[in-house]
């Protein structure tokens, strides 16, 4: 899942997208309206995480605009602003969602996978496509039954793949989702972690099959079900 955090505490942003890195999330990073509304405009976010009081405007500013432009992207505001009026001028304002600074990492993760759980929503509670399962509030993967141990880049590679199972995924829309802006990234990065995915589900006797679809991208099949004519006499 991609984040566009907006955050002018440059300290607490970096506290806040390492913290969420290891909870599985890739996290963009702003520190202005400006920065936000272009940064919005060249890539697609499944959430965003906005801080209300930035050097150039009014964070509200910006969700009040987004909702009327009728982008229903999950708004979550992070501020330290908590009074009783604030949070309903904010959630009023459009945001779905509203954490009151200083707060914990764990509880801001898990506030953004509520989010992310609504219906219409990018995250969905259980994934199920063959003989693996995917839990995504856990980030825990099982095959037949059997929990199977990853690494949160092949979690979000299988994510991105069983959600759009029987379809292809293009090459820079998984990269998008993996890895944020300023990641250093080598040219063979989803690659890599495409093939350890592959001989982790095939050493674990997973029934799906993983395509490579040259110059496109990749798409993730359920087994097929042979008929067996014989079998009804």
């Amino acid at each position: 899942m991609r984040l566009l955090l907006v955050e002018d505490n440059a300290r607490l942003a970096s506290l806040i997208r390492e913290g969420l890195d290891r909870q599985g999330f890739a996290v963009d990073w702003c520190e202005t309206v400006d920065g936000a509304e272009h940064a919005l405009k060249i890539n697609e976010y499944d959430l965003l995480l906005l801080d209300l009081g930035l050097p150039d405007g009014e964070g509200l500013d910006l969700v009040r605009g987004l909702r009327r432009r009728q982008d229903m992207m999950p708004i979550l505001i992070l501020t330290a602003r908590g009074g009783l009026d604030d949070r309903v001028l904010g959630l009023d304002a459009g945001a779905d969602d509203y954490l009151v600074k200083p707060f914990q990492i764990p509880e801001l993760a898990a506030r953004c996978r509520a989010l992310l759980r609504r219906p219409g929503a990018s995250l969905g509670t259980e994934l199920n496509v063959g003989n693996v399962i995917l839990h995504s509030a856990e980030r825990s993967v099982a095959v037949a039954g059997l929990a199977i141990e990853a690494p949160p880049r092949e979690v979000d590679l299988l994510e991105c793949l069983l959600r759009r199972a029987g379809h292809v995924v293009a090459k820079p829309a998984l990269e998008g989702a993996l890895y944020s802006m300023d990641a250093e990234v080598t040219p063979n990065a989803l690659e890599a972690c495409m093939s350890r995915l592959r001989k982790r589900l095939s050493a674990a006797g997973a029934d799906v099959q993983i395509r490579t679809v040259h110059g496109v991208g990749y798409a993730l099949f359920a087994p097929v079900t042979v008929y067996d004519a014989t079998a009804n006499g």
